[in-house]
């Protein structure tokens, strides 16, 4: 049902770039107004996700997942009725306040499941749901658009985010799994650390190092979610109908990705390697990695399916970013203030998303946006970030030194 949630959170995240073209069209909307259209949805994310984060603390996950399922059903349906760039506008803004929280909250409810060495697979499975989002994203709107219309996807939305929320009410449960202090009671210095000033955690340079990997990670996804489909119509010549077959393909490319390099961590995990060996150097290795292919797009004499291969590749490899950042947190993070530091992670890292659509938009307006270079100039942004990001955990990103300095345990077993 998690996974089935985030496959809805990602078609109403992707939908908006999926009708950029009949969208500018209808609404008169030039690229960096559509620009910031995109980038509105994350104006309010990174709030909302920090208030419920440090609700999750307090009330149970499956209510608020169900509050979230409820509410972005119901603010589906304006998005099918505005025409102005203002109303239009104020619509995403919302709905973005609705859906930044589900990442962190869901995340918090799998960690009461599954214990520290076994939460990349999970969360990797759970990211699935993006993925296969992405994968309906680009090969059904575009043929709703095509027979219906560009606003009938919201309809439909609308309707998926209903019949998700019945289920959910039947069958979401709260998982058991609580951290343990160390020692034999419940006071001392072992109930001591049950909680640990924020300022503390805030200031914890490997907190800081994921928060820095998932700004770059988000950066990313933001710049290709808004402008790969309008890059692969206008860019590349693409027809609309080919240009959602195309998109489904660099989407399904992340799925396995995504899953072995979540795989391989864990594995390394349990033949006894280091959370700095298993999580944080294999992610600076995929983030160096996918930003030298973003930077190859450039290369003069590539085929436009050349250039999709690439680009599928260059997206894939950091999204291994959003299974093992959430594990880097929970190893530092005690279990009773998990919740809120995974959504001021998603809170931080989301405002990349943000900024990422705008700064392209303005990029491919001022050098053509009929050219193939002019999005690639957007798309050398993420791999800067994937570059500079990599450094900074390469260089001060520790995790069981930082753990060892807090002296918390991580959860282990259920209560």
């Amino acid at each position: 049902m998690l996974t089935a949630l985030a496959l809805i959170n990602f078609l109403d995240k992707i939908v908006l770039g999926m009708v950029a073209v009949p969208m500018m069209r209808d609404l008169n909307l030039s690229p960096a107004q559509f620009g910031v259209v995109a980038g509105s949805f994350f104006w309010l994310f990174a709030v909302s996700t920090v208030l419920v984060g440090f609700l999750s603390n307090r009330v149970q996950t499956r209510w608020l997942l169900l509050a979230m399922g409820i509410l972005w059903a119901v603010l589906q349906i304006p998005q099918a009725l505005f025409s102005s760039m203002a109303a239009f506008l104020a619509s995403r803004v919302v709905l973005g306040a609705a859906e930044g929280p589900f990442y962190p909250v869901s995340v918090h409810a799998l960690y009461k499941w599954f214990p520290n060495e076994k939460r990349n697979m999970p969360v990797a499975l759970l990211n699935q749901g993006a993925v296969v989002g992405l994968l309906i994203a680009g090969l059904l709107i575009p043929v709703i658009t095509h027979h219906w219309g560009w606003r009938m996807n919201f309809v439909v939305l609308g309707v998926i985010g209903a019949v998700w929320s019945m289920l959910w009410l039947c069958v979401g449960r709260e998982g058991n799994l609580a951290q343990r202090p160390r020692g034999n009671a419940s006071t001392g210095a072992g109930a001591a650390r049950q909680t640990v000033p924020y300022r503390e955690l805030l200031s914890n340079p490997t907190i800081l190092c994921v928060f820095f990997l998932g700004f770059a990670a988000y950066w990313m996804l933001g710049a290709n979610m808004t402008w790969l489909p309008t890059y692969l119509e206008r860019a590349l010549g693409f027809s609309g109908i080919a240009s959602g077959r195309w998109f489904a393909v660099v989407i399904a490319t992340a799925a396995p990705f995504s899953l072995g390099l979540s795989w391989l961590s864990q594995r390394m995990l349990a033949r006894g390697a280091s959370s700095r060996s298993a999580r944080v150097r294999l992610l600076c290795a995929v983030f160096v990695a996918g930003a030298c292919l973003f930077v190859a797009l450039m290369l003069p004499g590539l085929a436009p399916v050349q250039k999709v291969a690439m680009f599928a590749l260059a997206g894939a490899l950091p999204t291994v970013c959003f299974a093992l950042a959430p594990a880097l947190l929970s190893e530092v993070v005690p279990d009773t203030q998990r919740g809120a530091l995974i959504g001021i992670h998603t809170a931080i890292a989301s405002t990349g998303a943000a900024i990422a659509p705008m700064l392209i938009g303005r990029i491919v307006q001022a050098h053509g946006s009929t050219t193939a270079r002019a999005y690639e100039l957007g798309f050398m942004t993420s791999a800067a970030m994937l570059i500079l990001a990599a450094l900074v955990a390469w260089r001060w990103l520790h995790p069981e030194r930082s753990r060892r300095a807090a002296s918390e345990p991580v959860a282990t077993s259920a209560a």
